[in-house]
C-alpha cells in the first residue's frame, strides 16, 4: 500500500513538472522558420538541429532561452531522465565554455539535489521494494568507507559504481546528509560537464557520441577519481590504526 501511495505522490509531482516545462517552452517566441517542434534530443543529429534553432534566440530572447534551459536541465534532474551528455553540449553550444560550465555545474547539482528531496518524500518504499539488493549494496559500500565518506561519495561520481540516479535517490535514505551530498555532486561531476562543454563548442564538427569520451578521456577521469579518493583511503587507515592501538 505504501508503494502504491509513494508512486502515486510520484507522478503527481511528475505531471506538475511537466506542466510547467511545457509552459516554460511556449514563451520562446515564434521564430521567423516557424516554431521548431521543442522536444529533449535523444542522438547527434537531433541536437544538432536544437542548437541550430535556439541560437536564433541568443541575442534578443536571451531570459526566455535561458530560462527554457535552466528548466528543462532541472527537470532531466530531478526526475533521472537519461541523456544529460546532450544537455551540457547544448549548453557549450549555446553559452560558450566558461558560462555553460558554470551553468551546468550549478544545475546539475541543483537538479540531482531536487531529486534527493523528492526521494526523501517517496523513495524510501519505492526503492526498498524494487531495489532492495542494490541498496543494501550501496548501504555497505558507505559504511566501509565511513571514516573518508565526503571524498568517497566524489570518487562515485567522478567514476561511478553505481549511476548517479541511483545515488541521488537512495542518498537520503542512506542517511547522507544533503551538507554531504551537494558540494560531492558539484564537485564530483565537474570534470565531465568540463568535458562535455568543451566539446559543445566545437559541435558541428562532432560525428559521433563516441568523439566525447575518448579512451584517453576516460583514462583521465579514473586518474582524477583515483586522486580524490586517496585522502579517504588514508584517513580509513588512520582511523584503523588508531582503533587497534586503543585496543
Amino acid at each position: 500500500m505504501k508503494v502504491h501511495i509513494a508512486l502515486i505522490g510520484l507522478l503527481s509531482t511528475f505531471l506538475l513538472a511537466t506542466s510547467i516545462l511545457y509552459y516554460v517552452s511556449t514563451l520562446l517566441p515564434q521564430s521567423s522558420n516557424g516554431r521548431y517542434g521543442l522536444k529533449f534530443p535523444s542522438n547527434l543529429d537531433e541536437l544538432k538541429k536544437l542548437a541550430t534553432f535556439l541560437k536564433q534566440y541568443k541575442e534578443e530572447q536571451k531570459f526566455p532561452l535561458m530560462l527554457l534551459f535552466c528548466t528543462a536541465y532541472l527537470y532531466k534532474q530531478t526526475f533521472a531522465i537519461p541523456g544529460s551528455v546532450f544537455m551540457n553540449l547544448l549548453a557549450g553550444a549555446l553559452f560558450g565554455l566558461w558560462k555553460a560550465f558554470f551553468i551546468t555545474c550549478t544545475l546539475t547539482a541543483s537538479g540531482a539535489t531536487c531529486c534527493y528531496f523528492i526521494s526523501k518524500i517517496f523513495g524510501e518504499s519505492i526503492l526498498s521494494h524494487y531495489f532492495p539488493e542494490r541498496v543494501k549494496d550501496l548501504q555497505d559500500k558507505l559504511r566501509k568507507n565511513k571514516d573518508g565518506l565526503f571524498f568517497f561519495l566524489i570518487c562515485l561520481r567522478l567514476f561511478p559504481m553505481s549511476p548517479n540516479w541511483f545515488l541521488n535517490m537512495t542518498s537520503p535514505i542512506l542517511g547522507i546528509s544533503i551538507f554531504y551530498f551537494f558540494p560531492t555532486v558539484l564537485i564530483g561531476l565537474m570534470p565531465y560537464n568540463f568535458i562535455c562543454c568543451q566539446t559543445g563548442c566545437i559541435l558541428s564538427e562532432l560525428q559521433s557520441m563516441n568523439d566525447i569520451l575518448t579512451p584517453y578521456v576516460a583514462l583521465k577521469l579514473a586518474g582524477i577519481a583515483l586522486g580524490v579518493a586517496l585522502p579517504g583511503l588514508l584517513m580509513r587507515r588512520l582511523n584503523a590504526s588508531q582503533n587497534s592501538k586503543s585496543k
